[in-house]
């Protein structure tokens, strides 16, 4: 253990261990990953967040993090935006390999498998750092077992906003545990809404003009009877998307009540 993670340590709640930033990379001026050790007593389920920070004045700085990398990962990824003015993120974005950070002891979130009901297909909608959970949960096998269709949808401003996709565009091949699912079973639709691009639009309008469904095979429609739905990212996504669901039919579930939908707000400050 280096002497900042042994000092920092001696500082630290019971509820927060401390590790070590293993590596660190900037998609852009405003987009970055990052990830850390996983203490061995560590267990998650993936889709899940913790509360990851750094010293503050008096206590702890802490913010909630969806984890991108999968339950049975060695490290934990996360994805942050840059915030210049940001307490957190303007002193996160500048950690290194070998920097000590604050891990929470206890993680939790509704982005699980086991808060949907049975279905066939799986759309994870997603806006800016919305992505994580579904990054988790993309490289899980257990999520192949339960739908026969993934579909992550990435809305993003420009196209360097569209942080792993030569992963997803490559059915995530360098993953040992699912890369013969994910090339049967996984589509990866990224879309931009302020500059030229392939797919050009918000996620409710590629819905709303089936444009989304094109490739996909079956319904041209989201249809509770087969269809589950994850939603992570901006409040204006979350909302109007919330809306068109209910007003299709699907049921909001949660961890305790399975439904066809859940949601979750990406960590935006």
């Amino acid at each position: 253990m280096s002497d900042r993670k042994l000092a920092l340590a001696a500082h630290a709640p019971s509820t927060l261990s401390v590790e070590e930033v293993t590596r660190v990379h900037h998609w852009n001026d405003h987009l970055f990953s990052f990830a850390i050790s996983r203490p061995p007593s560590f267990r998650f389920r993936s889709g899940e967040f913790v509360m990851i920070g750094l010293p503050g004045d008096g206590r702890p700085l802490l913010r909630a993090y969806s984890i991108a990398s999968p339950s049975w990962a060695e490290e934990l990824e996360f994805l942050s935006i840059k915030v210049p003015d940001g307490p957190l993120t303007s002193r996160l974005q500048q950690v290194e390999p070998g920097d000590p950070v604050f891990l929470g002891r206890k993680p939790t979130g509704t982005l699980v498998a086991d808060a949907l009901l049975p279905g066939r297909r799986l759309f994870l909608f997603s806006t800016g750092t919305g992505l994580a959970p579904f990054l988790s949960l993309a490289r899980d096998p257990d999520i192949y077992e339960r739908f026969g269709q993934i579909v992550i949808v990435h809305c993003v401003r420009s196209a360097d906003d569209l942080a792993y996709r030569g992963e997803l565009e490559s059915h995530l091949a360098d993953d040992p545990l699912v890369q013969e699912q994910a090339l049967l079973q996984l589509t990866y639709v990224p879309t931009v809404t302020r500059q030229a691009f392939h797919t050009i639009g918000r996620i409710g309008t590629l819905i709303d003009s089936g444009r989304l469904f094109q490739g996909l095979g079956g319904e041209r429609r989201l249809d509770p009877m087969t269809d589950r739905v994850m939603l992570c990212g901006s409040m204006e996504m979350i909302r109007d998307l919330t809306a068109m669901l209910v007003d299709t039919g699907f049921r909001e579930g949660s961890n305790a009540h399975p439904g066809d939908f859940v949601i979750e707000r990406a960590f935006v400050g």
